[in-house]
């Protein structure tokens, strides 16, 4: 008789089977600030409405015309430029994936900046892909001359440019940026900027596109204020969309996650009002890691701050026990030591987490 681990290592793949999963903490009886979500909920009246709304979504039919009026609504609200078309994903995640797949020529090879969002490499390699990662400095800059010789030695078919950069919430200098596009363009590969922050960034390539048709830009609503809705969305020149939405799932994108998302940009006032108090909250949060002893605030373009503090092991654990979860990841990059990456919450929240932090230390 052959038993069931027998038959995992007969069926499943041994670099599947040798990986570890994306890791998502408990966090049940904590204040969850790990995971860069938006801490607030509808008004209640928002809430009945957006309910009855539901209710009437036709849940017995394939969601056609609903994500349809998706794609349209959203690209009248981000100014989808001429020239320019709009392909849904369920999240950004999805999305990577998808261009994994359609890139997947014989040979190709996904470059990125590291330390840098994880699904690139894990997209690629599940793919069949080869991922490249290139270091930043360690002021979390893009290494200028280490980027370019990657990209002559190993041409990547995808780049991707995270902007701002998770985890280290920074935008990169726009001019090492644009020589880098213009690299990738001589060598005929595609560059991607992933812009989940963009609700909380001063800068965006959306307006580019009509003049680098080699590149795309990625956002999620997760950030915006949907994250369990997972709708994200990709943008680039018309040809270059239709190709990649070839390989994607007819649907995708369920009628519930299209009517959240109608309904969200219908009030996009009430998310950018929300989105504001973030972005002054993370100020005010900054000021107060800065003048911590021994707590270095990197910059943050972003609803998240990256924080090195002299122990990062204790202060994970000291903020845990005084119920206060973020994320430890000193030990995703050797440029990440004695980092910690704090979500900017509402104002209760990160006075919650300012008390928990100097209490730890």
């Amino acid at each position: 008789m052959t038993t069931l681990d027998e038959r995992i290592r007969a069926t499943v793949r041994q670099d599947v089977a040798s990986m570890h999963a994306y890791a998502i903490q408990d966090s049940r009886g904590l204040l969850k600030l790990d995971a860069m979500e938006n801490p607030y909920s509808l008004p209640e009246a928002l809430q009945r409405e957006l309910g009855e709304r539901l209710g009437r979504a036709a849940i017995n039919r394939y969601p056609v015309a609903s994500t349809d009026a998706v794609i349209e609504a959203l690209g009248a609200f981000v100014g989808l430029p001429a020239g320019c078309r709009l392909m849904l994903g369920n999240g950004s995640d999805e999305l990577i994936d998808l261009l994994s797949v359609a890139c997947d020529v014989p040979g190709a090879t996904v470059l990125a900046p590291l330390p840098g969002f994880v699904m690139y490499e894990m997209s690629a390699k599940l793919r069949g892909l080869r991922f490249v990662g290139v270091p930043l400095t360690p002021a979390f800059e893009l290494d200028e001359a280490a980027m370019l010789a990657a990209i002559e030695t190993h041409r990547p078919a995808l780049t991707y440019i995270a902007y701002p950069n998770n985890p280290t919430a920074n935008l990169f200098d726009e001019r090492i940026v644009q020589r880098i596009v213009d690299a990738i363009g001589r060598q005929k590969g595609l560059v991607v900027f992933d812009e989940a922050y963009q609700p909380f960034s001063s800068r965006t390539w959306l307006p580019k596109l009509p003049e680098h048709p080699h590149v795309l830009v990625m956002r999620t609503l997760s950030k915006f204020g949907l994250a369990g809705v997972r709708m994200g969305y990709l943008c680039g020149a018309a040809a270059l969309i239709d190709e990649i939405d070839k390989v994607r799932p007819p649907y995708n994108v369920s009628v519930l996650n299209a009517e959240c998302t109608l309904f969200a940009l219908e009030h996009a006032d009430e998310y950018a009002r929300q989105a504001a108090v973030l972005r002054s909250e993370r100020t005010r949060l900054s000021a107060a890691l800065a003048a911590m002893p021994g707590v270095t605030p990197f910059p943050s373009e972003a609803n998240m701050i990256l924080v090195r503090v002299p122990d990062s092991r204790r202060a994970f654990d000291g903020l845990k026990a005084r119920g206060v979860l973020v994320k430890h990841i000193a030990g995703l990059h050797p440029l990440l030591a004695n980092c910690l990456r704090l979500t900017v919450g509402s104002p209760e929240e990160n006075d919650r987490m300012i008390s928990a932090l100097r209490e730890c230390l």
